[in-house]
């Protein structure tokens, strides 16, 4: 069992911290639902055996290029279909959107999901052109958990796996988790199960970026100190690679995936300007 740390347990406890994010949540869910109905797409297609290895993929009429996103929930909950909303402007600029689900812990391990990942990346390398999804420029996004997973992919040596990683042309990691000490004393690790090893061997801070781009991190001015030193931390660890963080006021740790949802927004203009 872990030994709890009180003081980061209330620093890593999103939900804790922002008592409305059931209302959050439902609206996120009710976009989404929304624009599903709507929108020119392909569910839930497999990358892997487990039902959790889906993709979802939202067609732009005319793509310039293809965003990833990756979703948070400290790699235990939420899904790809609770964050189809944010493809929806994207679409509207001409780019194609991934979405990728993953198997959650306790069932798997951090290491799994990083696999997860990498394999949902893989799979739309080799097949995204037969559907209709451009693979020559793609942009990495994620929230959370899933903007620990964009480093992640940042971090894998991709010419090991056979591929080009120019196509990478940048990213944006919304409140990532980027060194994942702290969280073996918090009440998550009962799921997660991190050691000291694989706390370092999963933290980006510990890693070299292997991309030849830009990734931007976003964090909200109304999180947490432990969440906006998280950011910090890896613009030290990468100073070259994270070239913007920003700390957007008036963001908690939910609502700094607006960001990303509105055309007005820096986060979305950055991701938006890797295709010009």
């Amino acid at each position: 069992m872990t030994t709890f740390n009180p003081a980061l347990e209330r620093e890593y406890n999103n939900r804790a911290l922002v008592p409305e994010h059931p209302a959050i949540f439902e609206k996120w869910r009710a976009d989404s639902a929304a624009f599903r109905a709507l929108a020119e797409s392909e569910l839930d297609i497999a990358y892997g055996d487990d039902v959790l290895q889906r993709l979802d993929l939202f067609h732009a009429p005319k793509p310039r290029g293809t965003m990833v996103f990756i979703h948070g929930g400290y790699w235990r909950s939420l899904d790809k279909s609770d964050f189809s909303f944010l493809a929806a402007p994207f679409v509207a600029n001409e780019i194609s959107v991934a979405m990728i689900n993953y198997r959650l812990c306790p069932a798997v391990v951090i290491d799994d999901v990083v696999d997860d990942c990498r394999s949902a990346f893989m799979w739309l390398i080799a097949n995204g052109p037969a559907h209709q999804m451009p693979i020559a420029r793609i942009a990495l996004t994620g929230h959370s958990a899933g903007g620990h997973l964009v480093a992640m992919l940042f971090a894998t040596d991709w010419r090991a796996c056979g591929i080009d990683a120019k196509c990478i042309v940048g990213g944006v990691a919304l409140s990532g988790v980027f060194d994942l000490a702290p969280l073996r004393h918090c009440s998550m690790n009962d799921d997660l199960r991190l050691d000291a090893a694989s706390a370092q061997a999963l933290s980006p801070i510990h890693l070299r970026s292997q991309i030849d781009a830009p990734l931007t991190l976003a964090v909200g001015g109304d999180e947490s100190a432990a969440f906006i030193e998280q950011a910090s931390s890896l613009h030290r660890a990468w100073p070259t690679t994270c070239a913007v963080t920003d700390i957007v006021g008036a963001r908690n740790h939910f609502t700094i995936v607006e960001e990303l949802a509105t055309p007005e927004c820096k986060a979305f203009q950055i991701v938006r300007k890797l295709f010009d």
